[in-house]
């Protein structure tokens, strides 16, 4: 008895117990996922740039706020207006040719068979819940588009309060919770530090392979590029896993518009695009805590997709490196 209660009145039991109660709450809260992520996202993304343009024009915190949100709603309004009607169009025009391709009957042996391993693994399956996802979004473009605006207007509230809800949160130190405080707010500062950052770094190698990928598919004559770049952006969302996943329907429209040698162009120029990433983005946006092998990577996506669906592919990652993090995980120094 006295060792059961000596394991209770532990700071371990307390912080596992803790994070137990969070991950619980986390799921029971499943329903509004989008719009907690979101709101993190836009927050911890917005602050950066708060904080990188305070550090160079000497402004009113605040008005630095409100002039940034009023440029990115705006910009974001002008790109919807003008440029959505086209990306629906290049995107409808891609998925018919990627369908033509793959129900067509090919004379090419090698084809036959890579179309033939490719059901065999179920991509197609994949392939079709990936379409069907993006049509279901599309057509509740409504609720998608209100919880955006939720989550912009929540994390314009935050930034502009920031210092005060952060002055107004320490008072729980001396409160009558405040054990609780202490591990909530652990868990917070890490969550803060490592997601956050690994989010941040996962968007700035998508927007870099995007730029990269598509001024490859200008040179190479590919049609579509409104839809291609957007295809590209959001699977270099997904870590590792993206690039194989985009470089399928690449192939795939290289090989109708130009056979085996245009194939040749896009695999040597997703490769060299590939390796920029492995060797100049990721050491130096990633810390290396975030340099997974591959198979623990690819382990982790198909967990989270399973458990969370596609936010699963995108949060998957950081949410693993936070455990890490919260687990003192390091890596061993070789001497």
């Amino acid at each position: 008895m006295p060792m059961i209660n000596k394991l209770l009145q532990s700071s371990g039991f307390k912080r596992i117990s803790i994070f137990i109660v969070i991950a619980v709450i986390i799921y029971a809260m499943r329903s509004m996922i989008n719009l907690i992520l979101l709101t993190f996202i836009f927050a911890f993304l917005m602050d950066r740039l708060v904080q990188f343009i305070g550090s160079k024009i000497p402004l009113n915190r605040k008005l630095i706020v409100i002039i940034s949100y009023a440029c990115i709603v705006g910009l974001l309004s002008y790109g919807l207006i003008m440029y959505l009607p086209m990306i629906a169009g290049e995107i409808t025009a891609l998925i018919k040719q990627l369908t033509a391709f793959y129900t067509s009957k090919h004379d090419n042996f090698v084809l036959n068979y890579i179309v033939k391993r490719i059901e065999e693994v179920k991509i197609s399956s994949y392939l079709e819940q990936g379409v069907t996802f993006l049509l279901k979004y599309f057509t509740d473009i409504s609720k998608i588009t209100l919880q955006v605006l939720l989550a912009l207007l929540l994390s314009l509230f935050f930034l502009l309060e920031k210092p005060r809800l952060i002055e107004f949160t320490k008072k729980f130190r001396t409160s009558k919770i405040a054990s609780i405080y202490v591990e909530v707010e652990f868990f917070a500062s890490k969550f803060v530090r490592t997601f956050g950052k690994v989010i941040e770094a996962q968007l700035i190698i998508a927007l870099v392979n995007c730029i990269l990928t598509t001024i490859s598919l200008w040179l190479l004559h590919f049609p579509q590029l409104g839809g291609l770049s957007i295809m590209v952006f959001l699977l270099g969302l997904i870590p590792v896993a993206g690039v194989i996943i985009s470089l399928i329907p690449l192939v795939i429209i290289a090989y109708s518009i130009g056979g085996l040698m245009k194939v040749l162009y896009v695999g040597i120029a997703i490769a060299i695009i590939h390796g920029i990433e492995a060797y100049i983005l990721n050491p130096n946006l990633m810390s290396s805590k975030t340099n997974l092998p591959v198979f623990y990577t690819f382990i982790v996506l198909i967990f989270s997709e399973h458990f969370f669906g596609v936010w699963g592919l995108i949060v998957g990652i950081p949410v693993f490196v936070f455990l890490l993090d919260v687990l003192e995980v390091t890596e061993t120094k070789k001497v």
